[in-house]
């Protein structure tokens, strides 16, 4: 984390290295399970850092993408703790998702914003955010949990997903949990080319892509959190996520 966010903002990525440096991150920092309590506190406080001031850096650049990433920490943090994380880890899953889009901070206004539908050529470039935002993390030497969460978010359960085409298993948890709540607050909420979903709808929607897009125990997870949670769907980003992530 020595260098700066605007550092890395200056950077070209490149597929190539970042599905490389994934791999290389990922095996190398095994040994991070045995260090001391007292560096992992240091670590994990400087991650943070690091990570909101992103978060900062997305509310600054598109308060439509910001507001959506807050909304995916809750329900995605709600979603861990209820499938029995700790709260630590439900923690660092919504501090994940807080950031899962930062490489869309690199995708231009026009194909953000566009309310019609994209060319294949925009579609190619809005599917390159999860890979501009793994590298932009490598780059700062956060924690391959971060990484993973981010690269994997739009991976598929049978495989169809991007950018590796990643199936089942192979597929981080956290990712399969992110990708429901991204998916849901997508349904659930206005966008330049779509009107929001009610609850009803949005589940139904979730239901149709159980084992093709969504991992079905997470999902079948998900939807009995939210038939059991008064007014579950939120409208705005919650306070806590605002400038802070609150530990439920």
């Amino acid at each position: 984390m020595k260098r700066n966010v605007k550092t890395y903002r200056r950077k070209y990525f490149d597929m190539s290295f970042l599905v490389s440096a994934v791999s290389i991150v990922t095996n190398k920092v095994r040994w991070e399970q045995n260090v001391e309590d007292v560096t992992k506190f240091d670590d994990e406080q400087e991650t943070r850092r690091v990570l909101l001031s992103f978060a900062k850096s997305i509310q600054e650049r598109d308060i439509v993408t910001y507001e959506h990433s807050c909304r995916v920490a809750t329900y995605s943090q709600r979603l861990a703790r209820y499938i029995g994380w700790s709260r630590q880890q439900a923690r660092n899953l919504a501090l994940a998702a807080l950031i899962h889009d930062l490489g869309k901070t690199w995708i231009a206004n026009d194909i953000l914003n566009k309310a019609a539908a994209l060319s294949e050529d925009e579609r190619r470039k809005m599917q390159r955010h999860p890979v501009i935002g793994a590298r932009i993390l490598i780059g700062c030497d956060v924690r391959p949990f971060y990484v993973e969460t981010v690269l994997y978010h739009h991976e598929a359960w049978d495989g169809h997903g991007y950018p590796l085409g990643l199936r089942g298993e192979e597929i981080p948890l956290s990712a399969r949990i992110l990708t429901v709540a991204d998916v849901y607050d997508v349904l659930t909420s206005q966008r330049p080319y779509k009107a929001p979903l009610s609850t009803e709808e949005a589940c139904k929607r979730l239901q149709e892509g159980s084992a093709s897009t969504f991992d079905p125990a997470t999902l079948h997870a998900f939807l009995h959190l939210i038939e059991i949670t008064p007014k579950f769907t939120l409208s705005l980003p919650p306070a806590d996520h605002r400038h802070h992530l609150a530990v439920t």
